[in-house]
C-alpha cells in the first residue's frame, strides 16, 4: 500500500482534519473558525489547500460564511438572524420593556417547575457578578447573562429564542446608554440586586407564582426607571430649543423696514 505524502497543497489532509476538529467542537460554543490565515497556519499546509477544505465543508452543509463576521460551524441560517437585527433596529427601547414584562415573569414561573440545583447556583454567580460590575458595559453584560439563565432554565427552546430575539437590543449602544442614565435616577442602587436575589430564593424554593410576581416588579421598576429617563431627556431638548422661540417672541419690532410703525 502507497501512503500519500502530507505536502503543503494536501487539501484532503486539510479536510480530514478540519472534519475532525469540527467533530470534536474545537472551535468554542460559537463554532467561530479562525481564519484562512490562521488554519494554513495551524495545519501546515497552504492557504489554497484551506480554501479548497472549506469549500467541500460548506458543500457538506458543515460550515457556513457570512460576510464580514466570517465562517461557522453548522448549515447556514435561513436568513432570520438578519430579519431579527432589522427588526431589533427599529424597535423602540419601550416596546422592548412591554414585551419583557409578558415573557420574564412567566419564563421565572417555567424556572421554578423546571431549573436545576446547578443551574440555580449559576444564577447566584451571575447576579453577584452583576451587584458588583462598577461600568456599564459589565453591568449590561452579567445582567443579560442572568435573566438568560433564568430563560434557559425554564426549559422551552422556542421560549428561549424568543427571548434571545428581544435580548439582542442589549448589544446596541443606544440601549446601554439609556439605561445608564436610568440607573443615575435610581435612588435605591442595590434595589436591582436585592430583586435578583428575590426572583432567586422563589426559583430555589420551587415557588412560580412568587417568582413570576419578583420578575414582574424588578421589570416593572427598570421600566419606570427608562421612563424617568427618557422624559427627562426629552424635557432638556424642549429646553434648549425654547430660548430660540423666546427670542422671536420677544424681539422688537423693525420699525425702519417696510412695515415698520406708522407715525
Amino acid at each position: 500500500m502507497v501512503r500519500q505524502a502530507v505536502t503543503p497543497d494536501n487539501s484532503n489532509y486539510a479536510l480530514g482534519r478540519l472534519r475532525a476538529m469540527i467533530a470534536a467542537s474545537e472551535f468554542g460554543s460559537e463554532g467561530r473558525l479562525p481564519t484562512e490565515r490562521a488554519l494554513t497556519d495551524m495545519l501546515g499546509v497552504s492557504r489554497r489547500a484551506v480554501r479548497r477544505a472549506l469549500e467541500v465543508l460548506g458543500s457538506e452543509g458543515l460550515i457556513w460564511r457570512r460576510q464580514g463576521a466570517g465562517t461557522f460551524v453548522g448549515e447556514k441560517p435561513d436568513g432570520w438572524s438578519d430579519h431579527v437585527e432589522a427588526l431589533v433596529a427599529g424597535t423602540d427601547i419601550m416596546e422592548i420593556m412591554e414585551v419583557r414584562l409578558r415573557i420574564e415573569p412567566q419564563l421565572a414561573q417555567l424556572a421554578a417547575m423546571r431549573a436545576k440545583p446547578a443551574e440555580i447556583e449559576r444564577m447566584r454567580a451571575l447576579a453577584e457578578k452583576t451587584g458588583l460590575s462598577t461600568d456599564a458595559d459589565s453591568k449590561e453584560l452579567w445582567d443579560g447573562a442572568f435573566h438568560r439563565q433564568i430563560a434557559q432554565s425554564a426549559g422551552n427552546q422556542l421560549f428561549l429564542s424568543i427571548f434571545d430575539v428581544v435580548n439582542r437590543i442589549r448589544q446596541d449602544d443606544a440601549w446601554q446608554s439609556i439605561r445608564e442614565r436610568a440607573r443615575s435616577f435610581a435612588s435605591d442602587p442595590k434595589r436591582s440586586f436585592r430583586q435578583h436575589l428575590a426572583i432567586i430564593e422563589a426559583i430555589a424554593a420551587r415557588d412560580p407564582g412568587r417568582a413570576g410576581e419578583a420578575m414582574r416588579e424588578h421589570l416593572l421598576m427598570h421600566q419606570e426607571r427608562l421612563i424617568r429617563a427618557t422624559s427627562l431627556e426629552a424635557l432638556g431638548e424642549a429646553a434648549e430649543a425654547r430660548p430660540a422661540e423666546i427670542d422671536l417672541q420677544n424681539a422688537e419690532p423693525d420699525n425702519g423696514g417696510v412695515f415698520g410703525a406708522m407715525p
